[in-house]
């Protein structure tokens, strides 16, 4: 074996929890909120990476509002589904924020811890606004107050992937939402 070369991963068996047709019918829904509520205003969407992608993608091609898209880098997830306490924040936001109406996109919001300091951290810059738009929530989990404005669909305690969700960065590409079953 060539130690040099990476390990081999198989497929860890999962339940799909929401179809894709499900996920496309309820960002149109966020979108079309968001075009009423932005209405004349040009938001920023803050992506936090890497769950964001997938579901940034879809939901800033149902905003018909003048935008930016800017990412943070935040994790608080080692080894596939080991949470930890601390939060790694990378990347910083080159964009102006004084004044402007915040979109932080989520693809999950677990603990909430994430997002709260990233909430914290922008306060700073002095935004019009900062809101929460995650497409999946886990109200279970919550360790911080939190109101998120735009909520795709709240879920349980399960570990879920695809979307853009991952397992030890494998399954992002799945064009659904699944949850990781036990063998």
């Amino acid at each position: 074996m060539n130690p040099s070369a990476p390990e081999k991963k198989r497929m860890q068996p999962f339940e799909i929890l929401l179809t894709r047709e499900k996920i496309d019918k309820r960002i149109a829904e966020i979108g079309r909120q968001i075009n009423n509520d932005y209405a004349g205003e040009a938001p920023v969407l803050l992506g936090v990476l890497k769950g964001c992608v997938v579901f940034l993608a879809d939901l800033m091609r149902t905003i018909k509002l003048p935008m930016e898209v800017e990412f943070v880098s935040a994790a608080s997830y080692r080894n596939g589904h080991d949470r930890d306490d601390r939060v790694q924040f990378g990347g910083a936001v080159p964009t102006e924020l004084k004044g402007r109406h915040i979109l932080i996109i989520e693809g999950i919001v677990d603990t909430g811890r994430t997002v709260s300091l990233i909430k914290k951290q922008l306060a700073a810059q002095e935004p019009a606004s900062v809101e929460i738009v995650a497409l999946l929530d886990k109200p279970g989990s919550h360790r911080v107050g939190l109101d998120i404005k735009y909520k795709g669909f709240s879920v349980g305690n399960e570990f879920v992937i695809g979307y853009g969700l991952d397992n030890t960065q494998l399954y992002r590409n799945l064009p659904f939402i699944g949850k990781m079953v036990d063998q």
